[in-house]
């Protein structure tokens, strides 16, 4: 709790602060992005409290930078790919530490009226599942994965991304649903 305050600060100090060379860019991006970062987080997340957590360290980890990052891509680009790993560190931190799922509480949950209470509980159980595969599998193939089906980016931008062959990006995918259908087996077979 210490620590995270005093990340907290620097970032506040950061910002506060002009006359620092990590003010001015770090300022700017933050307007103009944060919310990409915060939408991010949130589809892998599946909740608000540990989306604004991944923000909070997308951008105590820039603020700790001397230099800006190589924006050469697109700064949105680059915080994507920040906000996913920021929040595949929290969901796999919560299923390594508690062994128990997120929690997705009725606030967080988008509510489409036309589907019935049962297919809603089944759709957040699957939410939940998903979640718990993702932090089970490669770190590569989880955040690939999350750009290409939760971002809604094709192989070529996320190889762009990556600096990577779209091959390889569609080899990785190709092992990560693997890995997730494995994983979710159990629970896609108690579904049918």
């Amino acid at each position: 709790m210490v620590d995270e305050r005093n990340e907290e600060e620097r970032v506040e100090a950061a910002l506060a602060n002009p006359e620092t060379e990590t003010a001015g860019w770090l300022e700017t991006i933050y307007r103009e992005d944060a919310t990409v970062v915060l939408q991010t987080a949130y589809r892998v997340t599946g909740n608000t409290d540990d989306a604004e957590d991944a923000l909070q360290t997308v951008f105590t980890r820039l603020a700790n930078r001397e230099r800006p990052p190589d924006f050469s891509t697109g700064s949105r680009a680059y915080l994507r790919r920040a906000a996913t790993n920021a929040a595949l560190d929290i969901v796999q931190s919560r299923y390594v530490r508690s062994g128990v799922s997120l929690e997705i509480t009725g606030e967080n949950v988008e509510r489409d009226p036309g589907p019935g209470p049962d297919r809603q509980h089944h759709g957040r159980q699957l939410q939940q599942q998903l979640r718990r595969a993702l932090s089970k599998i490669s770190r590569r193939g989880a955040e690939i994965f999350v750009l290409r089906y939760f971002e809604g980016l094709d192989n070529t931008e996320i190889a762009t991304q990556l600096e990577t062959t779209t091959n390889t990006i569609a080899v990785t995918l190709h092992r990560a649903r693997a890995r997730l259908k494995e994983e979710m087996g159990e629970f896609m077979g108690g579904l049918q």
